[in-house]
């Protein structure tokens, strides 16, 4: 490796790593003037709100914008390179422009994999903990799906509870319907659902089964009876913060016990997969678009250069967000959504490399 290699991602490295460090700063500041009401109001100590919420925030805040940091760090070295006419004494030294990236793209492979390493290992661990702090001091995040719950739970078997309580683990107005096709062969209804932690199985009260099959139809009707039934009560409850809490093997067990169960919500668990391994070749392909709009020396310098960067990165991330929401509801499938942003952008970032002066 040459003096320059390593000249460049010194750079690149400590301006990414000078300007997060200063954004985390003022964001943690901006943060604190508006949680500072609930830290209050419910006694948070200053050890947990130091070391539970905001130690733990940190890894989330450098995964959320690392992208976004690495392209401004690009774009403000690299230019300042530029403006000094040092990029015009590399390439005049014979150094070719492709051998030039070689620096950048070592740099941008570090910060990718860091993002890749805390996306799918760090972060779900120190969101517990960060999540824990919020349920008890700023807020529950935790949605109780309990009035006309209606979902599938396995191929061809749908569960429905008008109401469903949490803290005692009973329902009231359950159904289990079950079918061949388009064909009813089971229908379960009770009045009440109580669920036993102990023994794992559901005492249901009023209860009225059918059963269809070529005989004909049985029904059973009585007042109280202790079964197994293909659910927990967790399958009425939604937490929006779950998939956040879980690594990387987590999210692959739960995806494929959804796929299993035909449970439509796990496109939402395959964007989010996705994007884990996706995002990470973001920091590659912005750093690439950034080094091929701010390595030639114009009017305007640095603040041109910015300028033109941050617009392309807010299109790009625009992007990744329309594009997930595209896939979550069905109309892109989930790897193409999480995917295609990246795709878009490697084109975008060629042509720009190809149009570069050399």
């Amino acid at each position: 490796m040459k003096k320059i290699d390593i000249y460049i991602i010194k750079q690149f490295l400590g301006t990414f790593f000078f300007t997060l460090i200063l954004l985390i700063f003022i964001v943690i500041v901006f943060d604190i003037s508006e949680k500072i009401d609930d830290f209050l109001k419910n006694d948070a100590p200053l050890s947990a709100i130091i070391f539970d919420y905001y130690l733990n925030f940190i890894p989330y805040f450098i995964n959320l914008f690392s992208y976004l940091l690495t392209f401004i760090a690009v774009i403000f070295f690299t230019s300042r390179m530029a403006s000094r006419s040092e990029i015009i004494a590399i390439l005049s030294s014979g150094i070719s422009f492709w051998r030039m990236l070689v620096p950048y793209i070592v740099s941008a492979l570090i910060l990718g994999t860091l993002s890749f390493f805390l996306a799918n290992f760090i972060i779900p661990y120190t969101n517990r903990t960060m999540f824990e702090f919020e349920n008890r001091y700023i807020r529950d995040p935790r949605i109780y799906s309990d009035m006309n719950v209606h979902k599938q739970i396995s191929p061809g078997t749908f569960i429905y509870m008008e109401n469903f309580n949490l803290n005692n683990n009973s329902g009231w107005k359950f159904s289990l319907e079950e079918f061949d096709g388009q064909q009813l062969q089971y229908k379960l209804k009770a009045e009440k659902a109580i669920f036993d932690t102990i023994t794992g199985k559901w005492t249901i009260e009023n209860y009225f089964i059918r059963r269809i099959d070529n005989l004909g139809e049985t029904l059973i009707k009585g007042g109280k009876l202790d079964t197994l039934l293909p659910i927990e009560p967790e399958d009425f409850i939604e937490d929006v913060e779950e998939i956040k809490v879980m690594g990387y093997a987590a999210v692959r067990d739960m995806i494929r016990k959804k796929l299993l169960r035909g449970d439509p919500d796990v496109i939402h668990y395959q964007v989010k997969n996705y994007e884990r391994i996706a995002n990470p070749f973001a920091t590659i392909i912005l750093t690439l678009i950034g080094v091929s709009v701010s390595s030639r020396k114009v009017r305007g310098g640095i603040g041109y250069h910015l300028g033109l960067g941050l617009a392309l990165t807010f299109l790009y991330i625009l992007f990744m967000q329309i594009s997930a929401v595209f896939g979550i509801f069905g109309n892109i499938p989930p790897l193409l959504a999480v995917w295609m942003p990246n795709i878009f952008f490697v084109i975008i970032a060629a042509l720009l490399l190809w149009k570069t002066p050399r």
